[in-house]
């Protein structure tokens, strides 16, 4: 089984940063609700005193009812009695629906924040976090500290108020039977303090444990399809057996170390417990005290039992969300290393002869001392349309990501217009770009509203970047069209209707650079044919790039780049680059090459 240790020198700086955890937890979010948790004190400050009322009121019940038989005492005491269980019933209400307001604001600001942060946050930190990791921070980690904040105000309002009232009660009455009382207390102290610790490095554990089995599960369901044709149900399943064992084992190993706190405190309180009934009792016998204080005196020491216990899981409750809250502002820290700059400006670029792409001695590498560009350099023309060939691995794709500036490029420049765009900002060279990626994503949304995506548009637009993308008749015949909802990634469509609407969303854009990454690869022959007709019909001056596998596709292209190893190989228009029989020939000579030009013929 997998575990997640913590040397001795880690949970020393995890202790030291405690209290800057807190402070950043109290001033950032738990500040903002002090009106609420000024109301909320005050309730538990009436149902503190109400719990030491009861305690008090069970002297004159026995001594003045039991005992002196008072007929017009049973009454009175009798009205106090239910008027302070009325003002502990409200007051209790009024402050658990308060703090509870308190917690969801918390977790709402939380959640909007992180998922806010995390919508900023570089393309590469999403491959390298896995999602359902990512999804377990903004729900289960939040929520978790949601329980830290509202147990240890709890705890530190209610449960302090009540003790004190109750000890205030036993104080009045014998302040030396009261000593006895808590003597054992202190010997609790260390024990306490070392389950917090093992509370802490456990709940990291657990916590990080099942952020695993979520993001196994996402997997699973994403890659259903596959588990099915593969027949690996069984496989799978085992795979999930298994961390679900061990996801049970940390929680299990959490809750033996939460519960340790409990036998100690039963045989301490038990301790207490005897010792003031030795010495209580004793007093009753020689008439020393009434019945009635010492039986008031025993409510109020087993009244305030539970909140001492709970005061004492207190530290092990905060322990488990400052584990969280850990893990929550390590996400919030994570700077993106693709900013803009200081005083950057929108990039200006002309709809109408704009558009011009520069690669100028860019180099880039995904892991370093793997290279996947070395030193490249070419010029796509305003207006003009390039295809981006060679074979797999040779850095195609990764020209797609470092024009939309999803990387920076460890070398050299990127130009669009003679602007710099390391030097432009991000939502601006972004607006001047449609892309359309090899991976279709489609939002489980309508058709309309995936084609329109964050554009507005009226129907008939989107109608016709819809019948230009070659998806008109297919959206016809959906059973709502347009109103047409494709389902969780776009699972009601085919690959290739999903890779249409993917396309119909970039012609509806009309930014001056079209971006296609092997974005017709999922189409059959004759509805490539009908999107590339389009596609040349539509283009009009816009500066279009085609990274593309097959090449049947980019026959008519005004300039072919050719890469390999990451380099410019050669470059040139389709014939040229026959008549050259470098690697353009050889990949055109190819089996699978033959067979596209064949189907593109038929």
């Amino acid at each position: 089984m997998t575990t997640t240790m913590t040397t001795p020198l880690q949970d020393n700086a995890h202790q030291s940063s405690r209290p800057k955890l807190w402070r950043r937890l109290l001033r950032g979010y738990v500040r903002q609700e002090k009106g609420t948790l000024a109301a909320a004190i005050v309730c538990m400050a009436i149902a503190a005193g109400a719990t030491a009322a009861l305690a008090k009121l069970m002297e004159p019940v026995l001594d003045e009812v039991f005992v002196n038989k008072s007929a017009g005492s049973l009454m009175e005491i009798a009205g106090l009695v239910l008027l302070t269980f009325v003002a502990k019933g409200v007051a209790t209400y009024g402050e658990t629906v308060l703090m509870t307001g308190v917690g969801l604001r918390i977790v709402a600001r939380l959640q909007q924040q992180v998922g806010s942060h995390l919508l900023q946050s570089d393309l590469a930190y999403f491959h390298r976090k896995p999602t359902g990791v990512l999804i377990s921070h903004v729900t289960q980690d939040i929520n978790q500290l949601r329980y830290a904040v509202s147990n240890a105000v709890t705890a530190i309002g209610k449960d302090s108020l009540t003790l004190i009232a109750l000890l205030a009660v036993m104080l009045w009455q014998d302040w030396q039977l009261a000593c006895i009382a808590f003597v054992a207390l202190p010997i609790a102290i260390l024990p306490i303090r070392w389950i917090g610790r093992r509370v802490r490095r456990e709940a990291s554990g657990a916590q990080a444990q099942q952020a695993s089995l979520s993001s196994l599960l996402m997997q699973l369901f994403q890659g259903i399809r596959y588990v099915k044709a593969y027949n690996a149900e069984g496989l799978e399943s085992d795979r999930l057996a298994q961390q679900v064992a061990q996801t049970q084992a940390y929680q299990m190993a959490l809750v033996r170390v939460k519960a340790a706190a409990h036998p100690l405190m039963e045989a301490l309180g038990g301790v207490a417990i005897v010792l003031v009934i030795v010495y209580g009792g004793g007093q009753v016998m020689e008439g020393a005290r009434t019945t009635g204080s010492f039986f008031s005196f025993i409510t109020a020491l087993l009244l305030a039992y539970e909140p001492v216990k709970r005061l004492t899981h207190l530290n092990a409750n905060l322990q488990e969300g400052l584990a969280s809250a850990a893990r929550v502002f390590d996400l919030l820290d994570e700077q993106p290393q693709v900013v803009d700059q200081p005083g950057a400006k929108a990039l200006q670029v002309s709809q109408v002869s704009g558009g011009q792409v520069v690669f100028d001695k860019v180099s880039f590498a995904y892991v370093p001392g793997q290279p996947v560009l070395q030193n490249l350099s070419f010029t796509v023309a305003a207006g003009q349309m390039v295809a981006v060939v060679g074979p797999s691995g040779a850095g195609k794709s990764t020209i797609a990501n470092l024009l939309l500036r999803f990387h920076e490029p460890m070398a050299g420049q990127l130009l669009v217009d003679n602007q710099d765009i390391a030097a432009v900002t991000q939502a601006s060279l972004r607006d001047a770009i449609a892309f359309v990626g090899q991976e279709i994503y489609l939002f489980n949304d309508s058709v309309s509203a995936n084609i329109a995506y964050n554009q507005p548009a009226d129907e008939a637009t989107i109608q016709a970047a819809a019948q230009a993308a070659s998806a008109d008749d297919f959206i016809a015949d959906l059973p709502d069209g347009l109103a047409s909802l494709v389902g969780e990634l776009g699972n009601r469509l085919s690959g290739g209707q999903r890779q249409r609407i993917a396309l119909a969303r970039a012609l509806l854009r009309d930014a001056p650079i079209l971006l296609l990454d092997e974005a017709t690869s999922a189409l059959d022959p004759q509805s490539e044919r009908n999107v590339l007709a389009s596609l040349k019909r539509l283009r009009g001056n816009k500066t279009t790039i085609m990274i593309a596998h097959r090449l049947s596709t980019i026959i008519e292209a005004d300039n072919i780049l050719v890469l390999a190893d990451g380099q410019l190989a050669e470059q040139g228009t389709h014939d040229q680059l026959l008549k050259r029989d470098g690697v353009y020939a050889r990949l055109y000579q190819q089996p699978e090459e033959a067979l596209s030009r064949q189907q593109a013929v038929a």
